[in-house]
């Protein structure tokens, strides 16, 4: 009696008799995960999804993610505008408190100036990662 409460407890489905109508039900997988523990994300990260964690690790930025840096948009250190092409239409807010944005285009080459406020933009080629 005492064995067959253990394997009642241990076994649940070890007591169940078959026959009569019950169909046998196959014995449950457990994944453990003491054996290796949970995957991180880079082990699981498949496509698109892997290629941008492996260049974030490099310190890359491929898709264009993280915030863009700050500049301080004189001629000596311009605002850098990545392009595939060689131009590239650039809007500036010149104000912060303003509504209005001014639409102009960057050529490859030399630094463009904002017509309205002054402010430097320099067109610089990115290569897309795929």
């Amino acid at each position: 009696m005492a064995a067959r409460l253990l394997l009642l407890r241990v076994f649940p489905r070890a007591a169940v008799p078959f026959g009569r109508g019950r169909a046998r039900l196959a014995p449950t997988s457990v994944r453990a995960m003491s054996a290796g523990g949970i995957p991180t994300d880079e082990e699981q990260a498949t496509g698109l999804e892997r290629r941008a964690l492996q260049a974030m690790k490099r310190g890359e930025d491929p898709y264009s993610m993280f915030k863009p840096k700050r500049y301080a948009g004189t001629k000596d250190d311009p605002h850098i505008v990545p392009s595939i092409g060689d131009k590239r239409l650039v809007g500036c807010i010149c104000e912060e408190d303003n509504s209005t944005i001014i639409w102009f285009w960057v050529h490859k080459g030399e630094n463009h100036r904002c017509p309205q406020c002054g402010s430097h933009y320099k067109l610089v080629h990115h290569e897309l990662p795929h």
